[in-house]
């Protein structure tokens, strides 16, 4: 099946991470690829080493992404991010695969929108497939299988409180 994390609020790829935890319980591979992120102290990073059922692969750069003009490398890595996607939910390489900030990149338009939901559409039920971030485009919500859309209601940063290891990256 298709799931979809998306909205304003924080949880995102947490739920998508609590899915992954699930599943190994079932002796279930997972595979996250983490579009525009690559920074190896984030938990999930650090936390891959030690779990043989798990793979993460940073498919992204350690750089902010300006998404009214992205630069080229970025929209290299997103498409050489989503090719290796499509390689990995076509030949079944994981049980889920978790295409982390994927619907952001489809909401700025890094890569195209139709193509990832024609192949989506196509593929979603080789594999459990989860996106996460914000944005997810309608054409996604629509052909997915269960959408959660995550609203901010209070949130510690606005207190002046900053991401704090291991809970919020």
């Amino acid at each position: 099946m298709l799931q979809v994390y998306t909205g304003t609020g924080k949880g995102k790829t947490t739920a998508a991470l609590g899915v992954a935890l699930r599943a190994s319980g079932y002796g279930m591979k997972t595979l996250m690829l983490s579009f525009l992120k690559d920074d190896p102290e984030y938990g999930e990073a650090r936390a891959a080493k030690n779990l043989p059922w798990f793979t993460l692969r940073q498919v992204g750069r350690d750089a902010f992404v300006n998404f009214h003009n992205p630069d080229p490398v970025d929209l290299k890595m997103c498409r050489d991010g989503w090719e290796e996607a499509k390689e990995a939910i076509s030949s079944h390489a994981a049980d889920v695969i978790i295409l982390d900030e994927l619907n952001i990149v489809l909401a700025t338009q890094m890569l195209p929108t139709q193509e990832v939901v024609d192949f989506l559409r196509e593929h979603k039920n080789n594999v459990e497939v989860i996106t996460t971030g914000r944005g997810a485009p309608e054409e996604l919500i629509k052909i997915a299988d269960l959408v959660t859309d995550m609203s901010e209601v209070k949130h510690y940063f606005h207190k002046g409180i900053s991401s704090r290891n291991g809970i919020d990256h």
